[in-house]
Protein backbone atom coordinates (compact mmCIF):
# COMPACT_ATOMS: atom_id res chain seq x y z
CA UNK A 1 0.00 0.00 0.00
CA UNK A 2 1.52 3.36 -0.99
CA UNK A 3 2.32 5.84 1.70
CA UNK A 4 0.68 9.25 1.73
CA UNK A 5 2.97 12.13 0.83
CA UNK A 6 4.89 13.61 3.71
CA UNK A 7 3.75 16.93 4.98
CA UNK A 8 6.28 19.60 5.55
CA UNK A 9 6.62 20.78 9.12
CA UNK A 10 5.01 24.16 9.85
CA UNK A 11 8.42 25.80 10.22
CA UNK A 12 9.37 24.89 6.65
CA UNK A 13 5.99 25.65 5.05
CA UNK A 14 5.76 28.90 3.15
CA UNK A 15 3.50 31.45 4.73
CA UNK A 16 0.86 32.99 2.47
CA UNK A 17 1.58 36.53 1.42
CA UNK A 18 -0.02 39.04 3.73
CA UNK A 19 -1.05 42.55 2.75
CA UNK A 20 1.32 45.34 3.58
CA UNK A 21 1.61 46.49 7.14
CA UNK A 22 2.44 44.72 10.34
CA UNK A 23 0.07 41.93 11.33
CA UNK A 24 1.66 41.25 14.69
CA UNK A 25 2.51 43.64 17.45
CA UNK A 26 6.21 44.42 17.43
CA UNK A 27 8.10 43.42 20.52
CA UNK A 28 8.58 46.21 22.99
CA UNK A 29 5.49 48.18 21.94
CA UNK A 30 2.35 48.24 24.05
CA UNK A 31 -1.03 47.40 22.51
CA UNK A 32 -2.52 50.89 22.88
CA UNK A 33 0.21 52.65 20.95
CA UNK A 34 0.33 49.87 18.33
CA UNK A 35 -3.44 50.11 17.70
CA UNK A 36 -3.31 53.89 17.63
CA UNK A 37 -0.50 53.71 15.10
CA UNK A 38 -2.52 51.36 12.84
CA UNK A 39 -5.62 53.58 13.02
CA UNK A 40 -3.53 56.66 12.20
CA UNK A 41 -1.91 54.91 9.20
CA UNK A 42 -5.32 53.74 7.93
CA UNK A 43 -6.70 57.28 8.23
CA UNK A 44 -3.75 58.62 6.22
CA UNK A 45 -4.37 56.01 3.49
CA UNK A 46 -8.03 57.12 3.36
CA UNK A 47 -9.52 53.86 4.57
CA UNK A 48 -12.18 55.74 6.54
CA UNK A 49 -13.25 58.07 3.72
CA UNK A 50 -16.69 57.64 2.12
CA UNK A 51 -18.03 55.28 4.76
CA UNK A 52 -21.84 55.04 5.04
CA UNK A 53 -23.07 57.46 7.67
CA UNK A 54 -19.98 59.66 7.50
CA UNK A 55 -20.73 63.14 8.79
CA UNK A 56 -24.06 62.07 10.27
CA UNK A 57 -24.84 61.87 13.97
CA UNK A 58 -25.10 58.49 15.60
CA UNK A 59 -28.68 57.20 15.91
CA UNK A 60 -30.23 57.95 19.29
CA UNK A 61 -31.05 55.02 21.45
CA UNK A 62 -34.17 54.96 23.56
CA UNK A 63 -33.68 55.45 27.27
CA UNK A 64 -34.84 51.92 28.07
CA UNK A 65 -32.27 49.86 26.18
CA UNK A 66 -33.10 46.31 27.21
CA UNK A 67 -30.14 44.67 25.49
CA UNK A 68 -32.22 43.57 22.50
CA UNK A 69 -31.94 46.84 20.62
CA UNK A 70 -29.25 45.37 18.38
CA UNK A 71 -31.57 42.49 17.45
CA UNK A 72 -34.48 44.82 16.66
CA UNK A 73 -32.16 46.99 14.56
CA UNK A 74 -30.83 43.96 12.70
CA UNK A 75 -34.33 42.70 11.96
CA UNK A 76 -35.40 46.16 10.77
CA UNK A 77 -32.37 46.46 8.46
CA UNK A 78 -32.93 42.98 7.02
CA UNK A 79 -36.66 43.54 6.57
CA UNK A 80 -37.70 40.67 8.84
CA UNK A 81 -40.85 41.01 10.90
CA UNK A 82 -40.29 40.29 14.60
CA UNK A 83 -43.42 38.15 14.45
CA UNK A 84 -41.59 35.72 12.16
CA UNK A 85 -39.09 35.09 14.95
CA UNK A 86 -41.76 33.88 17.39
CA UNK A 87 -42.18 30.18 18.13
CA UNK A 88 -44.94 28.53 16.12
CA UNK A 89 -47.65 28.43 18.83
CA UNK A 90 -47.17 32.08 19.76
CA UNK A 91 -47.17 33.09 16.09
CA UNK A 92 -50.43 31.17 15.57
CA UNK A 93 -52.00 32.87 18.58
CA UNK A 94 -50.98 36.25 17.17
CA UNK A 95 -52.60 35.29 13.86
CA UNK A 96 -55.82 34.41 15.67
CA UNK A 97 -55.78 37.80 17.43
CA UNK A 98 -55.08 39.58 14.15
CA UNK A 99 -57.96 37.80 12.44
CA UNK A 100 -60.32 38.72 15.28
CA UNK A 101 -59.29 42.38 15.00
CA UNK A 102 -59.46 42.65 11.22
CA UNK A 103 -62.45 40.43 10.51
CA UNK A 104 -64.65 43.49 9.87
CA UNK A 105 -62.53 44.58 6.92
CA UNK A 106 -63.01 41.33 5.00
CA UNK A 107 -65.37 41.66 2.02
CA UNK A 108 -67.74 38.76 2.61
CA UNK A 109 -68.83 36.04 4.97
CA UNK A 110 -67.18 33.45 2.72
CA UNK A 111 -63.87 35.33 2.94
CA UNK A 112 -64.11 35.17 6.75
CA UNK A 113 -64.77 31.43 6.60
CA UNK A 114 -61.86 30.94 4.18
CA UNK A 115 -59.46 32.85 6.45
CA UNK A 116 -60.61 30.84 9.49
CA UNK A 117 -60.22 27.56 7.58
CA UNK A 118 -56.72 28.48 6.41
CA UNK A 119 -55.68 29.35 9.96
CA UNK A 120 -57.23 26.13 11.27
CA UNK A 121 -55.20 24.16 8.72
CA UNK A 122 -52.01 25.80 10.02
CA UNK A 123 -52.97 25.01 13.62
CA UNK A 124 -53.78 21.38 12.74
CA UNK A 125 -50.44 21.03 10.93
CA UNK A 126 -48.62 22.39 13.99
CA UNK A 127 -50.55 20.03 16.28
CA UNK A 128 -49.40 17.01 14.24
CA UNK A 129 -45.72 17.84 14.73
CA UNK A 130 -45.48 20.45 17.51
CA UNK A 131 -42.35 22.58 17.55
CA UNK A 132 -41.48 25.11 20.18
CA UNK A 133 -42.92 25.54 23.66
CA UNK A 134 -45.85 23.31 24.64
CA UNK A 135 -48.61 25.90 24.43
CA UNK A 136 -52.17 24.89 23.61
CA UNK A 137 -53.56 26.66 20.55
CA UNK A 138 -57.33 26.49 20.10
CA UNK A 139 -58.87 26.16 16.65
CA UNK A 140 -60.62 29.23 15.27
CA UNK A 141 -64.40 29.14 15.59
CA UNK A 142 -65.52 30.17 12.11
CA UNK A 143 -69.11 30.80 13.25
CA UNK A 144 -67.94 33.17 16.00
CA UNK A 145 -65.76 35.02 13.47
CA UNK A 146 -68.72 35.31 11.08
CA UNK A 147 -70.83 36.69 13.94
CA UNK A 148 -68.11 39.31 14.61
CA UNK A 149 -68.03 40.13 10.91
CA UNK A 150 -71.81 40.62 10.86
CA UNK A 151 -71.61 42.94 13.89
CA UNK A 152 -68.95 45.02 12.15
CA UNK A 153 -70.98 45.41 8.95
CA UNK A 154 -73.25 48.45 8.63
CA UNK A 155 -76.96 47.62 8.95
CA UNK A 156 -78.85 47.40 5.66
CA UNK A 157 -80.77 50.52 4.65
CA UNK A 158 -84.45 50.21 5.51
CA UNK A 159 -87.06 51.79 3.29
CA UNK A 160 -88.50 54.95 4.72
CA UNK A 161 -91.92 54.33 3.18
CA UNK A 162 -94.06 51.22 3.12
CA UNK A 163 -93.14 50.22 -0.44
CA UNK A 164 -90.11 48.20 -1.41
CA UNK A 165 -89.34 50.44 -4.39
CA UNK A 166 -87.58 52.96 -2.13
CA UNK A 167 -84.63 50.61 -1.61
CA UNK A 168 -81.98 51.30 -4.24
CA UNK A 169 -81.22 48.27 -6.35
CA UNK A 170 -84.54 46.56 -5.60
CA UNK A 171 -86.20 47.97 -8.72
CA UNK A 172 -83.22 46.78 -10.77
CA UNK A 173 -83.55 43.22 -9.47
CA UNK A 174 -86.18 42.27 -12.12
CA UNK A 175 -86.16 43.55 -15.68
CA UNK A 176 -89.02 45.80 -16.62
CA UNK A 177 -92.15 44.13 -18.00
CA UNK A 178 -91.66 45.21 -21.60
CA UNK A 179 -88.09 43.88 -21.64
CA UNK A 180 -89.30 40.53 -20.36
CA UNK A 181 -92.02 40.61 -23.02
CA UNK A 182 -89.52 41.47 -25.77
CA UNK A 183 -87.10 38.72 -24.69
CA UNK A 184 -89.85 36.14 -24.74
CA UNK A 185 -91.00 37.32 -28.16
CA UNK A 186 -87.44 37.23 -29.53
CA UNK A 187 -86.82 33.76 -28.21
CA UNK A 188 -90.04 32.42 -29.72
CA UNK A 189 -91.75 31.89 -26.39
CA UNK A 190 -95.37 32.67 -25.64
CA UNK A 191 -96.60 35.85 -24.07
CA UNK A 192 -97.35 35.96 -20.37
Amino acid sequence: MPRPPRRTPPEQAQAPELPEGPRRKPAGMNFTSWIDQQVHEAAERGAFDNLPGAGKPLPRRPESDDGMAWLRGYLRREGVSPQEMLPAPLRLRKEIERLAETVGSLPSEQAVRDEAAALNRQIAAWRRIPEGPPIYVRLVDADAMVARWREAQPPPARPSGGSGAAVPGLAQARPRWWRRFRRQADSGGTRP
